[in-house]
Parts: C-alpha cells; structure tokens; sequence
C-alpha cells in the first residue's frame, strides 16, 4: 500500500498551548481519512502543517513523498485546501473567484475544467453572481471547485459543510465519492456523525494527540462519551410547564407574511404562533427563507405584506421596542473577540438597559453557574468555539428576554458540546423564555416541543417531531426533512 500523507511524532505550540502533541498516521493514497475531535483538538493546525502555511516544531510530514518544510512549491502544487473559515472572496463573483484561485497556482480555468466540469457546472449560470449572494451549498460547491482548478492529488478539508443544510450536505459527500474515484486523496473534518461514517478510517484527535485510529464505527464507539452522549430528557431538564387548564400566550404571532424582492418572494405566505416557554425549530435548507422571516421578526427587516407581533409588538410600526425585548444570536458570531468576558457581558447588558449594579451580580452568577468565573477577565478570542458559543447564547439572554433568536446556533460544534448548549437552551425555557431556533442539525430538532419546515418560501409542515414522523411515515426528522426538502422547484440561489 503506497501512503499519500505521512506524518511523524509531530508537534507544535503557540506560546503555552500545545496544539499538537507527538502527532503520528499515515493516510493511503485514494483514501477517504476523517481527521475528528471537539473543538481546540488541533484539527486547523495540522492542516495547517500539511499545506505546509506552518512549520512544525519538531517531526516531519509528508505528502506524496515531499517534505512539508522543505519542498513547500512541491506540496502547493499538489494540495487543495478548503479552510474552515470560509476561503472564497465574497465581493467576487463566481467566475472571478475561480480565475483567481486558477491564476494562484499558475493556472487557468481552461486548463483545469474537465477537472472540475462535474462540480461547476452545477454553478455555472451563477458565474457573474458574487459570491456572497450564493446559497450555502452553492458556496461549497465554489470552493471545492477553487480547491480542485490546479488538479491537486491531495484534497484537505476542513469542516467543508458547517452551516449547510442536510441535503446539500449528502450531494457534497456524493461529490467526494466521484473525486475517490479518480485516486484524489481526501483528509475531512467534519462534526456531522453521518459524515464521519462516509470515511474510511478516522484518527480522533483530542488536546493534540492521537486517541485512536480505525474504522468509523470502531472509532464511534470507543469514543461514545464524546460523539454519542446520552439523549436529553425534557421532563428531567425542568422543561417549561404549564399551570392545567391554563392556555400559554402566544409570544410571537405571524400571518400571512410576505417578503418580496422584485418578483421573488423570499418568504410567501406564513403563518404561525409560539406560545411562552416554547422551543420552537424553524427548519428549511439554504435559500427556504428562514434567515429572511428571522430578519423581520427581530425588526431588522421590514415586511412586503402581512402582519406579526413579537412579544406584543408589531414587526411594522415597533421594531425598536422588539429589539429591547428579545435576545439574539447570530450564525456569524456575536461578541467581540478583543473583549474579555465580563467586558462582552457588561457590553450587551447595557445595550440592553440594565443597572449597574443588576449587571454586576448578575455576572458574577453567570459565570459561576457556566463554569468560567477563572476566565472572567481573558479575551473571547482565546476560547475554546464550544466556550463562545454558550457565552454568546447566555449574554443573549441576560436580559431575561420573552423570546430568544438563535441562528444555527451549534455549527461546528461536536456532539458533548452541543449537548451542553441545548443544557442551557432547556434551562431557559423553563424560565419561560421562549426559543426560536433554526438549526441544521437533525438531532436537534427533535429536542424542540415543535417545528416548522420551509421550502420555497413556504411552510410546508408543522408540528411535533413525533407529529410529523407519523404524518409522512418517516424514522426520523432527518428522513422527513430530506422528504420535503427534495420537493423544492425554486433554486437556493
């Protein structure tokens, strides 16, 4: 067996942090190699040494036979590298992105596009659109297409599918299978659990050493306290309840809102209720419309047509006052990374018109009950992901706001972690808070009293999980979001 990728005792630190400990594997060549581990395992940073943008402090690595320290031109143009931080210039359009990343490696798009035909061509109508006006899933397939153009044998992927709806999701792993096919090497991280099972062998990597290597399932199950922790319970977590015979109120009430962009109608028609204390799932793949009906819902965003009241007020005449009563958490991430912690949470607390001395007592009892009263005073951006992610979604509640917005509020985050946040989701709803939350992953809708499902601007189903599952005869909400999302006759974009 000829290995494509060989990586040896490798290790590096920044400052006191030791990102990768006496690192080891080997990769085969034409192998599907999942490289998984919770946040802050040292993932980035051995992709990272492997295209050869940072040195190793000790070891050595290997790709195709060239060394990563000294054979750098070598490795460049042999490796194709999708970052998890999204790689595509977003004022560029389609065409421009893929011209640059062609001309980067001395290159052209003529040269290289039997190569990427199969991928592209998916997107090519779009070319004179900018990128950052693309879907999530046409996103991926730009940026694979990018990766691809200068005909590399290695592919490295870095979490490629953060933030992407299940579908698109499956069409970006089928893509990787016609990519093995022709030999292509493929290293991917991912925190989705069906796509660690689309691998061939898996190395877990956690605080910057190899816990183990061997096949998904093998890897699943020695590691289940990390990638399988036990379900929530709802009656255990001291879910919201409701005094019998009393009807909760409505804390957020829309009907037949419209959205309208010219002739396109982003969100056609919608209706619905939440009720107080409700953990309300708003699903839809990339471009169904959530993130645009979340937008007139926070008053960010003034409705075409329709009507909607948050928390009493209308989305029309009284988007201030919304935005004075509810908290939001945004898909890109909400704090200030040059703060420290207590200085984000006074930040937002006073943004939201609080005493000082409420704001005081009420940080020092946040930080105990999250765990993080020793990182009180250090600077957001040396968190760990997962760490933000439950600091940002507790500042957006600080407040005890009627209702919550939360915008794929877990994405990236391995599963112990995401168990964690939806601790606090649970712990917040029992408080009567409610919460809307849109989400990619599955497991997670489930979690929620109820959900909606988009496609085409539409709601095309509501109800409980369980609901749902039994309407269209489906095992889970993963089958049944796959069902109608599959229906869609509008494209993403």
């Amino acid at each position: 067996m000829i290995n494509s990728i060989e990586v040896s005792h490798v290790s590096k630190s920044y400052d006191t942090v030791k990102a990768l400990d006496d690192v080891s594997f080997a990769v085969a060549k034409g192998e599907v190699f999942g490289l998984i581990g919770p946040d802050g395992a040292g993932k980035t940073t051995m992709y990272r040494i492997l295209c050869s943008l940072l040195l190793p402090q000790s070891g050595n690595a290997t790709l195709d036979g060239f060394d990563v320290v000294n054979q750098m031109k070598e490795i460049r143009k042999r490796v194709g590298y999708m970052p998890g931080k999204f790689s595509l210039y977003q004022d560029l359009t389609v065409e421009e992105n893929l011209k640059f990343f062609a001309t980067l490696f001395d290159t052209t798009v003529d040269e290289g596009y039997d190569y990427i035909k199969a991928i592209y061509s998916q997107i090519e109508r779009f070319k004179n659109r900018r990128a950052g006006a693309l879907s999530g899933g046409m996103k991926q397939k730009l940026a694979l297409s990018c990766a691809l153009i200068h005909q590399p044998s290695v592919l490295l992927l870095d979490e490629p599918t953060t933030g992407v709806d299940p579908v698109s999701r499956k069409e970006f792993w089928e893509m990787l299978g016609t990519l093995k096919e022709r030999g292509i090497t493929i290293v991917a991280s991912t925190p989705y659990l069906d796509e660690v099972r689309c691998c061939e062998r898996v190395a877990f990597i956690d605080h910057g050493r190899i816990r183990g290597i061997g096949t998904p399932e093998a890897i699943l199950t020695q590691f289940s306290d990390i990638f399988n922790p036990p379900g929530l319970s709802k009656t255990a977590s001291g879910t919201h309840s409701t005094t019998p015979g009393t009807t909760p109120e409505n804390v957020i009430e829309v009907e037949h809102l419209v959205k309208a962009f010219g002739s396109f109608h982003a969100v056609d028609d919608i209706s619905f209720t939440v009720k107080k204390g409700e953990i309300f799932g708003f699903l839809g793949a990339n471009g169904a419309g959530k993130t645009t009906a979340m937008h007139m819902l926070t008053g960010l965003n003034q409705p075409t047509s329709g009507t909607g009241r948050v928390v009493g007020y209308d989305i029309r005449t009284e988007h201030e006052q919304i935005k004075k009563h509810i908290g939001y958490m945004s898909q890109k991430f909400s704090l200030y990374e040059d703060m420290t912690v207590a200085e984000n949470i006074r930040l937002f607390a006073g943004i939201y018109g609080m005493r000082a001395d409420e704001i005081a007592s009420k940080t020092d009892e946040l930080l105990q009950r999250l765990r993080f009263a020793e990182h009180k005073h250090t600077l957001v951006k040396s968190l760990p992901l997962g760490w933000k992610q439950k600091l940002a979604f507790s500042v957006s509640i600080f407040h005890e706001p009627g209702v919550v917005f939360l915008d794929e509020p877990t994405g990236g985050v391995d599963p112990a972690t995401r168990r964690q946040f939806w601790e606090l989701i649970y712990d917040a709803a029992s408080r009567g808070i409610t919460v809307f939350v849109t989400t990619h992953y599955m497991d997670e809708a489930e979690y929620c009293d109820r959900i909606s499902i988009m496609v085409d601007g539409k709601i095309k189903a509501m109800g409980t999980p369980d609901a749902l599952k039994q309407q269209f005869h489906q095992p889970d909400i993963d089958h049944v979001f796959t069902y109608l999302a599959r229906q869609a006759t509008r494209s993403s974009d």
